[in-house]
């Protein structure tokens, strides 16, 4: 074998075992399934009372091994802001992750 070509086949392989080794200290992404989209939904006119009332939009909420879909609703508009934050998994600090569920900021 020609120098040039063993130079070439041991750089070639320490690359390849360069990316192997960067890959398993890569990070694992986040292990649950990405939450789906909303569900299309029709609002209805909202019921007649002396509270005000705020639409919640339907949302998907995590069941334990899976996404349920929690239909919108009218809710009294005391105590929720006018800002709807859909549920989503955020990442610990130990590496984890946690479900935030939706909720009015």
């Amino acid at each position: 074998m020609a120098m040039g070509m063993i130079k070439g086949w041991t750089a070639g392989w320490l690359l390849g075992a360069s990316c192997l080794a960067l890959a398993s200290c890569a990070p694992a992404g986040n292990p649950y399934p990405p939450v789906p989209p909303p569900q299309p939904e029709v609002m209805d006119k909202p019921p007649v009372t002396t509270t005000p009332l705020i639409w919640q939009p339907g949302h998907w909420d995590w069941a334990g091994s899976g996404y349920a879909w929690t239909h919108g609703a009218f809710v009294p508009r005391e105590g929720h802001s006018e800002l709807w934050m859909p549920g989503y998994w955020a990442q610990t600090p130990d590496g984890g992750w946690s479900w935030q569920p939706p909720h009015w900021l």
